[in-house]
């Protein structure tokens, strides 16, 4: 094995310490060189749309064609988002500071489900990978059609304006359906041809850099922008750690509710629990100046959820074991 090789499979190996040192990596080269955050920012969609590519890559399409016809997973899977976590948000809102910003931050990140990192933290726990990578678009899609209903019903017209379906559409496009298409096309050059085959094997050992370069270049360039609102900030992280705890004896009881198999019921749990915070950001930098904390707000709550999806991955193994 070269050394490159066991490298990459060591950081594989500890994959979440990996990540956490990203974050960790990323808040102490914003706060030190904060100059470098506007370029980092221009990097995040460019790297997340590269990271979700080699995500698609990993599962053939074929199978994902089957996965998708999988309707109680994914009837799973619409309810525990779209209708639990709404529930659970509309009881803590009462809760959160009044600040606007502070409050269309916390929404835009915990009204959407993740579509990435989901699918790694749930792999490390033995939930279904594959399952949820196949209701990736239509949990992405989702989100598209319901945020803006779901916004005007918790703040009034007057700041769901704010928010447009466009930049949510640009994302669906640049970060779904682009690197879904990149991934079928090369799936079939790697089954047609030796050298197709030796590049998808390369890319496949990029996903934990990749990914632990995603949450870097996030927290980095978004950490110079605290100023003096970190005290604001710092309000919301209640909130986010009180939804995980909630979030994961509700996953639970929707997984039993669906009579879902063991690692299709950890997939239900963890996609009920993990925030679209990477992909929504995009949404929250586009905002007016006077809601810029929204941003950072949004950053705080994957700084949060990764840590809290260390513990995931300790304690749902227990809470929903293999056997007994």
């Amino acid at each position: 094995m070269s050394q490159s090789s066991g490298l990459v499979a060591g950081m594989e190996r500890h994959q979440v310490a990996v990540y956490l040192g990203a974050l960790a990596a990323g808040a102490l080269a914003g706060w030190a060189v904060p100059a470098v955050g506007p370029g980092l920012e221009l990097a995040i969609n460019p790297v997340l749309a590269a990271l979700l590519y080699l995500t698609f890559l990993q599962v053939p399409a074929a199978e994902l064609g089957r996965s998708l016809r999988d309707g109680r997973f994914l009837a799973a899977a619409l309810v525990v988002n779209f209708v639990v976590v709404p529930l659970v948000v509309a009881t803590m809102f009462v809760f959160l500071p009044a600040e606007p910003a502070l409050r269309l931050g916390v929404l835009l990140v915990l009204l959407t489900p993740c579509v990435d990192y989901v699918i790694v933290f749930s792999g490390l726990a033995g939930g279904s990978s594959r399952r949820l990578l196949a209701a990736t678009p239509l949990l992405l899609l989702a989100q598209l059609i319901l945020l803006p209903g779901l916004l005007l019903l918790f703040l009034g017209a007057e700041l769901a304006e704010v928010v447009e379906a466009g930049p949510f559409a640009e994302a669906f496009l640049v970060l779904i359906v682009i690197p879904l298409t990149l991934a079928w096309l090369t799936q079939t050059w790697a089954a047609r041809r030796d050298s197709g085959r030796r590049v998808v094997e390369a890319l496949g050992t990029a996903m934990v850099p990749l990914m632990a370069m995603t949450l870097l270049a996030v927290v980095a360039s978004q950490v110079p922008k605290l100023d003096r609102g970190l005290g604001q900030v710092a309000a919301v992280v209640p909130c986010y750690v009180l939804f995980l705890v909630v979030m994961a004896f509700a996953g639970l009881g929707i997984a039993r509710l669906f009579r879902l198999d063991i690692p299709a019921g950890r997939a239900i749990v963890f996609s009920g629990a993990t925030r679209n915070s990477l992909v929504v950001l995009p949404l929250a930098l586009a905002l007016p100046d006077a809601l810029a904390i929204a941003a950072v707000v949004v950053v705080t709550q994957t700084l949060v959820e990764v840590v809290g999806m260390v513990v995931y991955v300790r304690v749902l193994p227990r809470l929903l074991p293999t056997t007994g």
